[in-house]
Protein backbone atom coordinates (compact mmCIF):
# COMPACT_ATOMS: atom_id res chain seq x y z
CA UNK A 1 0.00 0.00 0.00
CA UNK A 2 0.76 3.26 -1.28
CA UNK A 3 2.90 5.37 1.57
CA UNK A 4 0.40 8.78 1.68
CA UNK A 5 2.63 11.71 1.43
CA UNK A 6 2.49 14.66 4.09
CA UNK A 7 1.05 17.98 3.13
CA UNK A 8 3.25 20.86 2.21
CA UNK A 9 3.25 23.23 5.69
CA UNK A 10 3.35 26.52 4.52
CA UNK A 11 4.96 29.14 6.53
CA UNK A 12 2.04 31.32 8.36
CA UNK A 13 1.30 34.15 6.14
CA UNK A 14 2.77 37.56 8.06
CA UNK A 15 0.54 40.46 8.09
CA UNK A 16 1.30 43.31 5.62
CA UNK A 17 3.66 45.62 6.90
CA UNK A 18 1.83 48.88 8.02
CA UNK A 19 3.11 52.11 6.05
CA UNK A 20 0.77 55.10 7.09
CA UNK A 21 -0.09 56.73 10.44
CA UNK A 22 -2.04 54.90 12.98
CA UNK A 23 -4.49 56.14 15.90
CA UNK A 24 -2.81 55.35 19.67
CA UNK A 25 -4.66 54.11 22.32
CA UNK A 26 -3.77 57.73 23.88
CA UNK A 27 -5.88 59.79 20.72
CA UNK A 28 -2.56 60.80 18.84
CA UNK A 29 -2.14 59.18 15.32
CA UNK A 30 1.72 59.09 14.77
CA UNK A 31 4.83 57.24 12.87
CA UNK A 32 3.45 53.13 12.71
CA UNK A 33 6.96 51.85 13.66
CA UNK A 34 6.95 52.29 16.87
CA UNK A 35 3.85 50.41 17.48
CA UNK A 36 2.96 49.70 20.96
CA UNK A 37 6.00 49.39 23.15
CA UNK A 38 6.14 52.20 25.47
CA UNK A 39 10.35 52.68 25.03
CA UNK A 40 9.68 52.94 21.40
CA UNK A 41 6.71 55.55 21.68
CA UNK A 42 8.61 57.82 23.81
CA UNK A 43 11.49 57.91 21.57
CA UNK A 44 9.53 58.21 18.47
CA UNK A 45 7.53 61.29 20.88
CA UNK A 46 10.65 63.08 22.72
CA UNK A 47 13.71 62.35 20.19
CA UNK A 48 13.10 61.11 16.16
CA UNK A 49 13.45 63.77 14.26
CA UNK A 50 14.17 66.68 16.71
CA UNK A 51 16.68 68.51 15.01
CA UNK A 52 19.58 68.11 17.21
CA UNK A 53 22.97 70.91 17.45
CA UNK A 54 25.55 69.36 20.25
CA UNK A 55 28.29 67.79 18.71
CA UNK A 56 28.66 64.86 21.84
CA UNK A 57 24.68 63.98 20.61
CA UNK A 58 25.30 63.88 17.44
CA UNK A 59 28.57 61.59 17.75
CA UNK A 60 26.52 59.36 19.96
CA UNK A 61 23.78 59.11 17.59
CA UNK A 62 26.20 57.95 14.90
CA UNK A 63 27.66 55.69 16.71
CA UNK A 64 25.22 53.84 17.66
CA UNK A 65 23.34 53.95 14.13
CA UNK A 66 26.57 52.06 13.13
CA UNK A 67 26.23 49.72 16.08
CA UNK A 68 22.62 49.16 14.90
CA UNK A 69 23.34 47.89 11.19
CA UNK A 70 22.21 44.35 11.12
CA UNK A 71 20.26 44.68 14.02
CA UNK A 72 17.26 46.38 15.31
CA UNK A 73 16.90 50.09 16.13
CA UNK A 74 14.46 48.96 19.64
CA UNK A 75 17.49 46.71 20.50
CA UNK A 76 20.02 49.17 20.75
CA UNK A 77 17.70 51.79 22.26
CA UNK A 78 17.28 49.08 25.34
CA UNK A 79 21.48 48.89 25.63
CA UNK A 80 21.76 52.85 25.08
CA UNK A 81 21.72 53.65 29.22
CA UNK A 82 25.16 50.03 28.58
CA UNK A 83 26.32 51.87 25.95
CA UNK A 84 26.64 54.97 27.58
CA UNK A 85 28.28 54.35 30.38
CA UNK A 86 30.42 51.46 28.66
CA UNK A 87 31.71 54.55 26.14
CA UNK A 88 32.31 57.06 28.98
CA UNK A 89 29.34 59.23 28.31
CA UNK A 90 30.39 59.17 24.63
CA UNK A 91 32.82 61.50 25.30
CA UNK A 92 35.39 61.64 22.17
CA UNK A 93 38.19 63.26 24.37
CA UNK A 94 38.37 60.13 26.04
CA UNK A 95 37.27 57.50 23.53
CA UNK A 96 40.40 58.32 21.23
CA UNK A 97 42.36 57.50 23.95
CA UNK A 98 40.99 54.05 24.68
CA UNK A 99 43.78 51.48 25.23
CA UNK A 100 44.07 47.67 24.07
CA UNK A 101 42.78 46.90 27.39
CA UNK A 102 39.67 48.77 27.56
CA UNK A 103 38.79 48.01 23.70
CA UNK A 104 39.19 44.25 25.42
CA UNK A 105 37.22 45.16 28.23
CA UNK A 106 34.54 46.23 25.91
CA UNK A 107 34.53 42.92 24.06
CA UNK A 108 33.38 40.92 26.97
CA UNK A 109 30.58 43.72 28.00
CA UNK A 110 27.25 41.39 27.60
CA UNK A 111 25.50 44.68 27.90
CA UNK A 112 26.45 46.53 25.02
CA UNK A 113 26.39 44.95 20.98
CA UNK A 114 30.13 43.65 21.33
CA UNK A 115 31.94 43.74 17.70
CA UNK A 116 35.45 45.01 17.69
CA UNK A 117 35.25 46.25 14.14
CA UNK A 118 32.90 48.76 15.46
CA UNK A 119 34.15 49.66 18.24
CA UNK A 120 37.89 51.11 16.46
CA UNK A 121 35.14 52.76 14.14
CA UNK A 122 33.67 54.57 17.20
CA UNK A 123 37.93 55.64 17.97
CA UNK A 124 37.74 56.73 14.51
CA UNK A 125 34.77 59.12 14.76
CA UNK A 126 35.83 60.45 17.94
CA UNK A 127 39.15 61.68 16.22
CA UNK A 128 36.67 63.10 13.37
CA UNK A 129 34.69 65.10 15.76
CA UNK A 130 38.14 66.28 17.12
CA UNK A 131 39.33 67.60 14.22
CA UNK A 132 36.75 69.70 14.09
CA UNK A 133 36.41 71.19 17.46
CA UNK A 134 38.58 74.32 16.24
CA UNK A 135 36.96 74.36 12.40
CA UNK A 136 32.87 75.39 14.25
CA UNK A 137 32.11 71.86 15.51
CA UNK A 138 31.07 68.60 14.43
CA UNK A 139 27.46 68.93 14.26
CA UNK A 140 27.81 72.35 12.24
CA UNK A 141 29.63 70.39 9.51
CA UNK A 142 27.33 67.98 8.95
CA UNK A 143 24.16 70.39 9.02
CA UNK A 144 26.11 72.62 5.97
CA UNK A 145 25.26 69.34 3.67
CA UNK A 146 21.44 71.00 4.18
CA UNK A 147 22.67 73.86 4.60
CA UNK A 148 22.04 74.29 7.68
CA UNK A 149 18.27 73.62 8.28
CA UNK A 150 15.78 70.76 8.41
CA UNK A 151 14.31 69.24 5.30
CA UNK A 152 10.84 68.90 5.35
CA UNK A 153 8.91 65.94 3.82
CA UNK A 154 5.42 65.74 4.14
CA UNK A 155 4.62 62.49 3.00
CA UNK A 156 1.84 60.30 4.11
CA UNK A 157 3.45 56.84 3.79
CA UNK A 158 6.79 54.74 4.56
CA UNK A 159 6.63 53.25 0.90
CA UNK A 160 7.79 57.00 -0.05
CA UNK A 161 10.65 57.53 2.11
CA UNK A 162 13.57 56.80 0.46
CA UNK A 163 16.32 54.51 2.19
CA UNK A 164 19.72 56.94 1.16
CA UNK A 165 19.60 60.18 -0.64
CA UNK A 166 21.97 62.47 -2.24
CA UNK A 167 22.67 64.02 0.66
CA UNK A 168 23.10 61.24 2.74
CA UNK A 169 25.62 59.74 0.17
CA UNK A 170 27.25 63.13 0.31
CA UNK A 171 28.19 62.65 4.20
CA UNK A 172 29.18 59.45 4.02
CA UNK A 173 31.66 60.08 0.96
CA UNK A 174 32.93 62.78 3.11
CA UNK A 175 32.93 60.97 6.82
CA UNK A 176 34.78 57.73 4.89
CA UNK A 177 37.33 60.18 3.27
CA UNK A 178 38.02 61.18 7.03
CA UNK A 179 38.76 57.60 8.31
CA UNK A 180 35.06 56.66 9.18
CA UNK A 181 33.41 53.38 8.81
CA UNK A 182 29.96 52.47 9.25
CA UNK A 183 28.75 55.71 7.92
CA UNK A 184 27.41 54.32 4.58
CA UNK A 185 24.58 56.32 2.76
CA UNK A 186 21.49 54.18 4.67
CA UNK A 187 23.02 54.49 7.78
CA UNK A 188 23.40 57.99 7.34
CA UNK A 189 20.06 58.61 6.08
CA UNK A 190 18.95 57.43 9.33
CA UNK A 191 21.17 59.26 11.50
CA UNK A 192 19.70 62.20 9.30
CA UNK A 193 16.08 61.20 10.41
CA UNK A 194 16.63 61.11 14.10
CA UNK A 195 18.65 64.18 14.71
CA UNK A 196 15.70 66.05 12.71
CA UNK A 197 18.20 66.95 9.87
CA UNK A 198 15.42 65.44 7.45
CA UNK A 199 12.15 65.97 8.75
CA UNK A 200 10.25 62.28 8.17
CA UNK A 201 7.79 62.37 10.57
CA UNK A 202 4.49 61.22 8.80
CA UNK A 203 2.41 64.45 7.39
CA UNK A 204 -0.57 63.09 9.79
CA UNK A 205 1.96 62.35 12.54
CA UNK A 206 1.54 63.85 15.55
CA UNK A 207 4.96 64.79 15.96
CA UNK A 208 5.66 66.24 12.50
CA UNK A 209 4.29 70.01 13.08
CA UNK A 210 5.90 69.88 16.30
CA UNK A 211 9.44 69.04 14.94
CA UNK A 212 8.73 71.62 12.20
CA UNK A 213 8.81 74.36 14.74
CA UNK A 214 12.00 72.90 16.48
CA UNK A 215 13.33 73.76 13.45
CA UNK A 216 15.67 76.94 12.68
CA UNK A 217 18.97 77.46 10.85
CA UNK A 218 22.13 77.28 12.02
CA UNK A 219 24.19 79.67 10.08
CA UNK A 220 27.54 78.83 9.28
Amino acid sequence: MAKKEKPLLFEKEKPPRVLTALKGADGLTRCPWPGVDPLYVAYHDEEWGVPEYDDRAMFEKLVLDGFQAGLSWITILRKRPAFRQAFDGFDPNKIVRWSDKKKHALMQDAGIVRNRAKIEATVALARIVLDFSDKGGFARHLWSFVDGRPIDNARHSFKDVPAETEVSRAIAKDLRARGGNFVGPTIIYAFMQATGMVNDHLADCCRHEACRALAHKLEP
